[in-house]
């Protein structure tokens, strides 16, 4: 379940990596520690951290601020992994609240105070949920928020290692390791994609434009129009349901190796399933149709997260393996994982860390 809008379906890193390309350290997914968790509609949207910096406290189902055993120095406003994997606990231990999550509560800021400073979640929750935030807690739950992995990208020129294919934002990876800050992402596209723009348009500059050859072309529209053409097959709806429900059991804040295995012998079943999508109906106005499409994508992004996710046996970051607690900093802490479509699928390599710029590296030594 997701923050993100309907429309992030992993298209980018998909179509990058079907186009040849690098794709780095795709395990490292950040989950935001609140979501709105009822009603089932809204699962998922964003509760923005304003709430926490109001003064939000978090409680669990026996009134206990449990944030004060996590860590009593930041409390609340702690680091999103360890909000989150606090929250996920609490729930583990059987202390969730009515509908599994954790409730956050600003009631003591005063309903005028809420109003004018959380204008918006007070719409949101009373809109979505019918719940007044100026009388009653919120229900809150972790939520996907930001992929950390993505295309390899040279962080001067954003080119990617298919020739004249840049990447930047969200989609690129490698500016924000193991996890991300929150607030520096809207710098970051500001900064790559400036950089983005103008290598590409330099490599436009330089190269002759040849015609796209109908043998690219048709393989692709006759799998784009398939599902149009069935009366009867998978329910492109039902798919996507059954894989949102198998990352969010198995391959989700806490991992372990039997999980990760059970959720990707999903995934590959529901692949094999795709293959069969039925969207009858016009071109137009037929949502069943873009899912279809869709589909395609999320699968193998999912499939590729999972088999990430598997081979570094270590927690670092967004990555918590229960069966690898600890951070392993002179052997997986050296190597990034490296995904790239092989003759049989999906091939994972590990690739030398980069050694850090010196500029970079006297900051970090000064800031110590």
């Amino acid at each position: 379940f997701t923050s993100n809008s309907w429309e992030c379906s992993g298209d980018g890193a998909a179509m990058a990596y079907e186009a040849g390309a690098d794709l780095l350290d795709m395990e490292f997914v950040q989950f935001h520690p609140t979501g709105m968790i009822w009603p089932p509609g809204a699962r998922g949207i964003l509760v923005t951290e304003a709430v926490r910096g109001e003064g939000g406290l978090l409680f669990n189902a026996e009134g206990s601020r449990f944030m004060l055993d996590y860590d009593p120095v930041k409390k609340e406003l702690s680091s999103r992994d360890v909000v989150a994997r606090s929250i996920y606990k609490e729930v583990q231990a059987g202390r969730g609240s009515t509908h599994h999550g954790a409730y956050l509560d600003i009631r003591h800021r005063g309903a005028d105070y809420i109003k004018k400073k959380l204008p918006s979640m007070y719409e949101q929750f009373h809109a979505l949920g019918g719940v007044d935030i100026t009388v009653e807690p919120m229900e809150i739950y972790p939520t996907i928020h930001y992929t950390m992995g993505g295309v390899w990208a040279d962080p001067e020129t954003c080119a990617t290692t298919v020739a004249g294919l840049y990447a930047a934002g969200e989609v690129a990876a490698g500016l924000h390791g193991a996890n991300r800050l929150g607030g520096n992402s809207l710098s970051d596209i500001m900064v790559f994609g400036r950089r983005a723009g103008m290598a590409a348009a330099e490599f436009a500059k330089s190269v002759a434009h040849a015609e796209v050859s109908t043998a690219q072309i048709e393989p692709e529209t006759a799998a784009l129009l398939a599902p149009l053409n069935r009366t009867s097959g998978e329910n492109p709806y039902k798919i996507h349901q059954e894989l949102q429900e198998a990352m969010q059991t198995n391959c989700m804040i806490a991992r372990t190796e039997k999980g990760l295995l059970a959720c990707l012998e999903k995934i590959l079943e529901l692949q094999t399933r795709a293959e069969n999508l039925a969207a009858p109906g016009d071109r137009r106005y037929n949502p069943g149709w873009h899912a279809a499409r869709d589909l395609r994508f999320m699968l193998r992004t999912s499939e590729i997260i999972v088999r990430c996710a598997l081979e570094r046996k270590e927690s670092r970051g967004a990555q918590w393996r229960l069966d690898y607690p600890n951070r392993d900093d002179g052997g997986w802490g050296k190597k990034n994982l490296i995904a790239t479509l092989g003759t049989n699928g999906v091939a994972i390599t590990t690739r030398p860390l980069p050694e850090m710029p010196a500029e970079l590296k006297a900051l970090i030594e000064e800031g110590k």
